[in-house]
């Protein structure tokens, strides 16, 4: 490749293509790699703003000479979206639904649509896209086609090839045409036309003419066969057609550009049952696959025992494997029908044809749907469980992830597999499509030292033959990208891997679509994001990371990729990127910058990084990905980890004066409360004072109180009751005592002498967000020391403020990982609710009526909803608990100027939507003081904490029956 001009490729960019045309360093490292194994420095990026925009970038490209990928969510495992190439992004803009016809079950969508918003457009009308991969939340349509994904319902609906009906498409020269189906009569026609479309189709259909025979003979008669080029498709079909689309999916982009795609559609049957049937191994869940199939489910996946002792170690979904039969080892059997009992009959005949026989250990019929979405919980979490798992030898890696063989064949190529994986060595957890006969893996490769990359490499070409042995493929629905291309030839032999160069040829003859990537590819051991060459720098840290062998530099390593934090809804994670759909603003983006810090280059400015810096700016520190991400990256520790270090000796903004220095601010105020209240709530010196602290003009200050909680409340006598401290929490104790108030008197009411810190303590929350962990740490040994007294009396320390709270359990173990007064104060710590349903068991007063429960993010993240929702449950309320994500206050981050916007984008489209449908007479319960402030201020309704509602209700009760009965 001649040398490009970078400058003058950027002002063309810039000059002809409506769109985000980045070239810095920071862009060009954020997309260095995907989720695969591999790390190439891209060019550039573009993010066109339509289609329009994506086809001229292509034609400018061109003009250059300059090799292009097309990106869609980044979740490629075999390497396929990392290459020095200008990366073009379709997920953030090219992402709409543009039709559906229903009568011929149609929908015609742009290639970086996700699969969720596609069945979302499709499920009222019964209809649905039928591949539905693991990722469907946040992968794209365009990476569907490229790589031919299919999921666990390909047993009705095949792989991507089987369900595109067309596409429209640009050539790497220019050429802009419609492919799909085609007869033989209108392919001579068009070849007759001449031009470059008809010399496209002269040679496809040359090329099909030379290579039929081998084709015929050689590609495998398996329900999962993604790699190579679909050159079958090529061959005419019962009615003498072919499908030029099909014969390009899975090329993984290095024929053509996709700009629009039509995609047929299946019906959604309105009743679904998953029978789960406990096997004595993976193998004979495996051997009875095929004979599973014979009944017509809908879905076969299979689940070994090491997958679900990996999500016990990882602490993932661990309530929802209660659901599992007897195992070890499980397939997962979906049913579909038009009504429950249509389902369930089917489910029972398998039901009955499995009772009694060999190896079935026990059977479980799931017909509740909320049952059945936390079964397949446990399915999806694959990927998630099988990376970075505590206590595991090696890190585990993608590399040999979905071999797959005929399912008759599968329980014996799986013997066969579990032998050599461990004459390796390796011992990885299986799980996948068994029903078409896939094996879905993570192996402990390692990939650091050069021994271990050899190692890989020996076992790659070991494992290829072995499947090629057993009649199957290399890859069933990964792809081959980077990391099986090379070994094309162990299963298609060197003729036809001659034929996928040609087919390769024939749309890009100047081999500029993503290069080396299945065709001449790059050696599967090359390019490596860490192996032997990977010399990170030491970084000294304050957190210690002791789920990292103390190591912050494994700590940032966690990001594989996986993506979920670019999913639209649901869970917690990542509420900048859903305002913004920006891939820096995801956790995973910004856990790649961190991670492209530790490789030197292109980012060379370690721990002074604007780039990075800019990339955490938005982070709200909600800690949803601590406990949403499947390999738990904690970005709201690294945050505060690399501002820390950011800051060092230098000026700090605005705001970590003012609002990071809360707790101070307050203590020293709160005599003379009425001096901030006028400085802060009228006019003119409301603007002046929010324009000295950093705070946006539009958001309103909340006004002190004139008396503190601390100031006002007076203990009860002990009365000889187990003690209990309430912490009285900055936010509240400071701003809004009442649900203060309303804890104490809650937990007198549960049998316990209520008492406070001697001193004003602070759990140090707002160091955190702005990294000043120096006084962070200071305040925790205050903290600790001002608690030790009530502690050795067998105090528990309860709050009602999440932000708090979760300091003890989260961040104090981090930084004080060895010290007994930090476990025990961690230990002993806990919110309203948790201490009531666990310790105190309290019966709550009941209650009637509607009630939505809006949970404090850092309230889901480190204690979960379980809890509360127990609670709520006795008291008969009839309440849902919402998973709208983040309100987008958090903490400081809605006040600040800068940060005003995202904050109200990200309440929009969550908790925002659901308030505007929720009836005014609805109960609000938000424990969290900036969600009760970002509601109220947004929507003038008034949120209250789980406290205060008990509180009343207790009163209530009381006055209607003094005695208490």
């Amino acid at each position: 490749m001649s040398k490009i001009d970078v400058p003058a490729l950027v002002a063309a960019l810039n000059s002809r293509v409506n769109g985000e045309i980045r070239f810095g360093d920071g862009d060009r490292a954020l997309y260095a790699t995907d989720s695969s194994n591999y790390r190439e420095v891209p060019i550039g990026l573009v993010v066109p703003f339509d289609v329009e925009a994506l086809a001229e970038a292509v034609r400018v490209c061109q003009e250059f000479g300059v090799p292009i990928t097309q990106r869609g969510g980044g979740t490629a495992l075999a390497g396929q979206t990392t290459n020095y190439t200008v990366i073009i992004d379709s997920s953030k803009y090219c992402n709409r639904f543009l039709a559906i016809d229903l009568d011929r079950r149609l929908a015609t969508v742009e290639p970086g649509i996700t699969l969720d918003e596609v069945q979302k457009r499709c499920r009222p009308h019964g209809l649905r896209f039928g591949p539905d991969p693991s990722t469907h939340d946040h992968n794209s349509i365009g990476g569907m086609i490229g790589n031919n994904s299919a999921g666990p319902h390909s047993v009705v609906a095949g792989v991507t090839s089987h369900n595109v009906e067309s596409m429209e498409i640009v050539t790497y020269d220019g050429l802009r045409l419609t492919v799909g189906w085609t007869t033989e009569a209108e392919m001579d026609r068009i070849i007759a036309e001449g031009g470059r479309k008809g010399e496209i189709h002269k040679q496809l259909k040359d090329l099909r003419d030379r290579y039929a025979g081998e084709i015929r003979r050689i590609y495998p008669k398996i329900p999962r066969r993604v790699s190579g080029f679909n050159l079958d498709s090529l061959l005419p079909d019962g009615n003498g057609r072919i499908n030029l689309a099909r014969a390009l999916v899975g090329s993984e982009g290095t024929c053509v550009t996709v700009l629009r795609a039509t995609l047929n559609l299946i019906p959604d049957p309105p009743s679904k049952v998953v029978l789960v049937v406990g096997f004595e191994s993976v193998c004979h869940a495996a051997d009875a696959a095929c004979d599973v199939r014979s009944f017509g489910p809908d879905a076969i996946e299979g689940v070994d025992e090491r997958l679900t002792d990996f999500m016990r170690k990882k602490h993932l979904h661990v309530d929802d494997l209660k659901l599992l039969p007897d195992g070890p080892s499980w397939l997962f059997v979906e049913f579909g029908g038009d009504s429950r009992d249509e389902a369930v009959a089917k489910a029972r005949r398998l039901e009955d044809h499995l009772r009694g026989r060999p190896h079935v250990h026990d059977m479980r019929l799931v017909a509740d749907p909320h049952e059945q979405g936390r079964l397949w919980k446990v399915r999806e979490s694959g990927l998630g469980a099988t990376a970075w798992v505590p206590g595991e030898k090696h890190d585990t890696w993608p590399g040999w992830e979905d071999s797959a063989v005929a399912p008759e064949n599968l329980g014996a190529y799986m013997r066969d597999l579990l032998k050599l994986y461990d004459d390796y060595g390796y011992k990885p957890a299986l799980y996948g499509h068994f029903g078409d006969g896939l094996i879905h893996c993570r192996v402990g490769f390692g990939l650091h030292t050069q021994e271990e990359v050899d190692t890989f490499r020996r076992f790659l070409t070991d494992a290829a033959h072995l499947v090629v042995r057993h009649g199957g493929t290399l890859s069933g629905e990964h792809g081959d990208g980077q990391a099986r291309a090379e070994l094309l030839p162990i299963m298609f032999g060197d003729d036809l891997v001659r034929a996928f160069a040609e087919f390769k040829a024939i749309w890009d003859p100047d081999n500029r679509m993503n290069p080396h990537k299945v065709v001449h590819p790059y050696a599967a051991d090359s390019q490596l994001r860490l192996g032997p060459r990977f010399k990170p720098p030491h970084l000294e840290s304050v957190f210690t990371y002791p789920e990292d062998g103390g190591s912050l530099t494994h700590a940032l390593l966690r990001c594989v990729g996986v993506g979920k934090c670019r999913r639209h809804e649901g869970g917690t994670m990542c509420p900048s990127f859903r305002a913004t759909r920006e891939e820096r603003h995801s956790t995973r983006g910004r856990a790649r910058l961190l991670q492209e810090m530790l490789q030197g280059d292109p980012l060379g400015d370690g721990w002074r990084d604007e780039t990075i810096h800019d990339a955490l700016h938005l982070c709200l520190g909600c800690k949803g990905c601590k406990a949403d991400c499947p390999v738990n990256v904690d970005m709201a520790t690294y945050k505060a980890e690399f501002l820390h270090h950011h800051y060092q000796h230098r000026p700090r903004p605005r705001a970590a004066w003012s609002m990071g220095l809360i707790h101070r601010w307050a203590r020293l105020l709160a005599p003379v409360w009425w001096a901030p209240n006028f400085a802060t709530q009228t006019p003119v010196f409301g603007r002046l004072s929010r324009a000295a602290a950093g705070i946006a003009p539009q958001r309103p200050v909340p006004a002190f109180a004139a008396k503190t909680f601390r100031r006002s409340w007076t203990a009860p006598p002990n009365r000889g009751r187990p003690p209990v401290v309430l912490w009285t929490d900055s936010f509240n104790n400071h701003f809004t005592p009442e649900p203060l108030f309303a804890a104490a008197e809650v937990l007198d009411a549960a049998g316990y002498a209520v008492t406070i810190p001697r001193r004003n303590l602070c759990c140090g929350r707002p160091y955190y967000d702005f990294g000043r962990l120096d006084e962070a740490r200071s305040t925790l040994k205050q903290t600790m020391a001002g608690l030790r007294r009530e502690l050795d009396a067998g105090a528990y320390v309860v709050g009602v403020e999440p932000s708090c709270l979760s300091v003890f359990r989260d961040e104090l173990p981090n930084l004080f990982p060895d010290d007994p007064e930090a476990k025990r104060l961690s230990g002993r710590s806990m919110l309203l609710a948790e201490f009531l349903e666990k310790v105190a068991h309290f019966d709550p007063p009941k209650l009637s009526g509607k009630a939505l429960v809006h949970g404090h993010c850092h309230h889901k993240a480190v204690f979960g909803m379980g809890c509360d929702a127990a609670q709520i449950r006795k008291s008969g309320l009839d309440a849902r608990i919402l998973d709208d994500g983040c309100c987008g206050m958090a903490g400081a981050f809605g006040y600040e100027e800068d940060k005003y916007r995202v904050s109200l984008a990200i309440f929009d489209q969550g908790l925002g939507a659901t308030l505007r449908q929720a009836s005014p007479d609805t109960l609000l319960i938000a424990d969290g003081f900036s969600c009760r402030e970002q509601v109220e201020q947004l929507t003038g309704r008034r949120a209250r904490t789980l406290a205060e509602v008990w509180r009343d209700a207790l009163r209530h009760r009381t006055s209607h029956d003094p005695a208490g009965k």
